[in-house]
């Protein structure tokens, strides 16, 4: 997709302003939160650990949230600035949910030490979508929790002109810790850490969020 068609997607997105405050009351909204759910693997853990962070999100006061599910797009992982019908149709679910969003968490597990394709594929076929804007994330994996995932996302992020936060939650041995109901066994530390991610997407979110308006981001 070339430059001018981004830019008019963005522009074409519903309810969607470059200030900050609401069109219709004046009012300051609430920042818009896209949660990216990163695994596309059959029988795969992570709809139950995005259930229960987004049960997380929907309680914050500051924040409004768009659930995008990669096992529900298929983006071509050769790149185009001219993709075809298919390729459009693919983004035309993610893209404007991405240009409209003042901050995302990313949901990954960790593959052989790494993420999944999926969320290459969408950091890749985007670019001022993810500008000026914070990112968190929640992990799961085994002994490493999918940490070493989100490090190597915080370097690839940081080439997008994203700001990752530091605080994440992460889930070490992840299908120990949950029952047959999605139910977190012992919820008192994930769901702490889970309040403060938030709270410090919410505050970049905003700070950012104020500093484009006063002064537009040229990455």
């Amino acid at each position: 997709m070339d430059l001018t068609t981004r830019e008019a997607a963005i522009t074409a997105v519903p309810g969607h302003t470059d200030g900050h405050t609401d069109g219709h009351t004046g009012k300051e909204r609430k920042l818009r939160l896209a949660v990216i759910l990163g695994s596309n693997r059959e029988g795969r853990f992570g709809p139950v650990v995005s259930d229960w962070f987004l049960s997380h999100a929907a309680e914050h006061q500051d924040f409004t949230t768009t659930f995008i599910d990669l096992a529900d797009t298929d983006l071509s992982a050769p790149l185009s600035s001219r993709p075809g019908p298919a390729v459009r149709a693919e983004l035309d679910k993610v893209t404007p949910t991405l240009a409209a969003a003042d901050a995302f968490v990313v949901l990954t597990p960790e593959y052989n030490h790494s993420f999944p394709a999926a969320i290459k594929a969408l950091i890749d076929w985007h670019f001022v979508e993810w500008q000026a804007k914070p990112v968190g994330f929640v992990s799961y994996g085994g002994l490493s929790g999918g940490l070493r995932a989100v490090e190597q996302l915080r370097q690839i992020f940081a080439e997008m002109h994203a700001v990752t936060v530091r605080d994440t939650v992460s889930f070490h041995n992840a299908h120990a810790h949950f029952d047959a109901e999605g139910r977190h066994r012992d919820p008192a530390e994930c769901d702490a850490a889970a309040r403060t991610m938030l709270d410090r997407l919410a505050w970049w979110g905003l700070a950012l969020r104020e500093a484009k308006s006063a002064r537009p981001y040229a990455g």
